[in-house]
């Protein structure tokens, strides 16, 4: 191809992009009014964004990447926005791949790096497919694969703080929302009435706490109303989703602040009802949860993992407590002829919070686990105290019995002993032991 007609081409997309951002003009922030830069962004994202572009599509960095950019921090994934559809981005880009029937969208793999790439989407028509855009009796959204342009796109979002695009090519900022100010003010707002909004999606509630946790902003007066008197929305989720926003709320790095806020505004006492009715009792429920979520925003900031099933341990302990107390008491009223009053209380509390949020079984395997080594860490004059060091799950029991003594729930001083044995040599170990059982 000769450099004269690549030249003709290259100004032929450049025209056309110049005529599309005419079009967004009254809401574009030049690039020397905020300092979001190209070389900021994901290399991957960068590839399938020229890659849209070139081929003459509208493609634009979008969301919670742009947010995070103008606050200065790291995005943890690099969201795409674009007016070409999910079979023509997948026939572009040979790495891309369609997911979702809710809200279709596209997967662009680099190895263990996935760029989600969206179609703009567009108001409920009169003429449109039931396949295409769908809600439920009570207004919920269940499917939307409704496509619209850029402005359209903006106001179908969720907060203002999310509405965001930033052009690669001319490194303007899009703002069709008024998020630019929301993000200066520390403000989530929701685009369009609240209540409506909260409506169609109630999951939004969780996500305006998350951010608000997360970001450290505070929720528009109007928004927090609208969330407040929509909390009844929630057990219309479906239990499964409910417990990936559970998992996200509570793994952001801000799992103490968004905690707060849950109880504050009301929301974590219709999620965990069990919990919350223990809130006044003796039990330090507070306490606990307190020190568990402290130390697992500690471990996000340095990078360690922290399993879902551990966080909700936490949460479940003092119910399954307080019902072990009631069958003990009831030994003739029992739920589950022939098990135990630990086995018998775990079944119930996990199936009884199940209802609400769907715990995998993967899950309540493991939450079971570290329940029952709570009985088996206060048995330390056996030998087989050593063996439990090789379990798979006794460092899991172990933590969470360190953080249950923080919390008055259990002695400082089984908690030292466990600490100091699991380093101890085996000669030491013995003695420990030995110890132990002349005590008895």
């Amino acid at each position: 191809m000769s450099r004269t007609i690549i030249k003709f081409i290259k100004k032929l997309l450049q025209s056309k992009q110049n005529n599309k951002l005419k079009q967004h003009s009254d809401y574009i922030i030049p690039r020397n009014q905020h300092h979001v830069s190209k070389t900021e962004i994901s290399q991957n994202a960068l590839k399938v964004l020229n890659h849209l572009n070139g081929a003459g599509f509208e493609a634009y960095l979008v969301g919670g990447s742009v947010r995070d950019l103008l606050l200065r921090k790291s995005p943890k994934d690099f969201d795409v926005a674009t007016d070409a559809k999910p079979n023509q981005i997948k026939k572009l880009l040979r790495n891309a791949r369609i997911i979702g029937r809710r809200f279709k969208l596209v997967h662009v793999l680099f190895h263990r790096d996935i760029i989600e790439v969206a179609t703009f989407r567009g108001h409920e028509k009169p003429l449109i497919k039931k396949d295409e855009h769908r809600t439920n009796e009570k207004g919920m959204i269940v499917r939307d694969n409704v496509f619209g342009s850029l402005k359209e796109d903006a106001f179908r979002r969720d907060f203002t703080i999310n509405s965001l695009y930033y052009d690669i090519q001319n490194a303007c900022i899009i703002d069709y929302t008024g998020g630019f100010k929301d993000i200066k003010k520390r403000l989530i707002r929701m685009i369009g009435e609240p209540t409506t909004r909260f409506k169609e999606d109630p999951v939004r509630i969780l996500r305006a706490i998350r951010f608000s946790g997360k970001l450290d902003f505070a929720i528009e007066p109007k928004t927090l109303q609208a969330l407040k008197q929509s909390i009844h929305l929630l057990h219309d989720v479906p239990p499964s989703r409910l417990f990936d926003e559970i998992v996200k709320l509570y793994q952001c790095g801000q799992a103490k602040a968004v905690h707060t806020k849950l109880v504050e505004y009301g929301v974590y006492q219709a999620l965990f009802p069990s919990t919350s009715q223990l809130f006044d009792s003796k039990y330090p429920v507070q306490k606990l949860m307190d020190v568990a979520f402290e130390s697992t925003d500690a471990r996000i900031k340095v990078g360690k993992p922290v399993i879902p099933s551990f966080i909700l341990a936490v949460m479940l302990w003092f119910p399954f407590l307080d019902k072990k107390k009631q069958i003990e008491n009831k030994k003739s009223d029992t739920l589950f002829s022939g098990l135990t009053a630990v086995e018998e209380s775990m079944a119930h509390t996990l199936s009884e919070q199940c209802k609400l949020i769907t715990i995998p079984k993967r899950h309540t395997q493991v939450i079971r686990e570290i329940w029952m080594f709570q009985y088996r860490l206060q048995k330390r004059n056996h030998k087989r105290a050593i063996n439990i060091l090789q379990h798979p799950r006794f460092r899991a029991a172990y933590d969470f019995l360190g953080l249950r003594a923080l919390a008055g729930d259990e002695s400082i001083e089984l908690a030292e002993w466990w600490t100091i044995f699991q380093d101890a040599t085996l000669k030491e170990q013995n003695k420990m032991i030995a110890k132990q059982r002349r005590k008895r």
